[in-house]
């Protein structure tokens, strides 16, 4: 199971049990010091294998050489859309590069490696799950935090259309 941004908060967690059910895990984030140092804590913790490496989801070409690049060693079996980014801004304070920081990373970059991985899926006819996390703001609206709302509302139709295309394929 590939986890993006699986070295703190809800990636590490979702990592740990993961790895504590059986699941040999692989982790990535954009801080290779923190994703090795949490590699090591669950391995002593739960056992079993985590590997790390470094990748920023927001560049297209990294993200699909190193997806080629664990397929080759063998096929994900569940990928965890995790990575994200926000702050909290009045949107008409809000800058361009503002928005675009959160965009590029939780609506660009969690289309990136789930294209990346769907596409290998398919031409293995491998069945794969993917989880991508959400926010309650997708439902429900907030205040401050309009970039973020725009990706996730963004992530949950990329999930509900590919499960359309794709899920038949299992």
């Amino acid at each position: 199971i590939l986890v993006t941004g699986g070295g703190t908060g809800l990636g590490k967690e979702m990592s740990r049990y993961f790895l504590k059910y059986g699941a040999e895990v692989l982790i990535c984030g954009r801080r290779g010091s923190v994703l090795e140092e949490t590699a090591r804590e669950l391995m002593d913790e739960e056992g079993g294998v985590v590997k790390s490496f470094s990748l920023d989801i927001r560049a297209p070409q990294d993200v699909d050489n190193a997806i080629k690049e664990i397929f080759q060693e063998a096929p994900l079996d569940g990928l965890v859309n995790n990575a994200a980014g926000n702050f909290i801004s009045r949107t008409e304070d809000l800058s361009h590069r503002g928005f675009e920081a959160i965009a590029s990373i939780v609506f660009h970059g969690t289309f990136y490696v789930t294209h990346s991985v769907g596409k290998r899926w398919l031409e293995l006819g491998h069945k794969g799950n993917i989880i991508s996390i959400l926010a309650t703001w997708v439902w429900t609206g907030s205040a401050y935090v309009v970039p973020s709302a725009m990706s996730k509302s963004g992530i949950r139709a990329m999930t509900e259309s590919l499960a359309v295309e794709w899920g038949r394929t299992g």
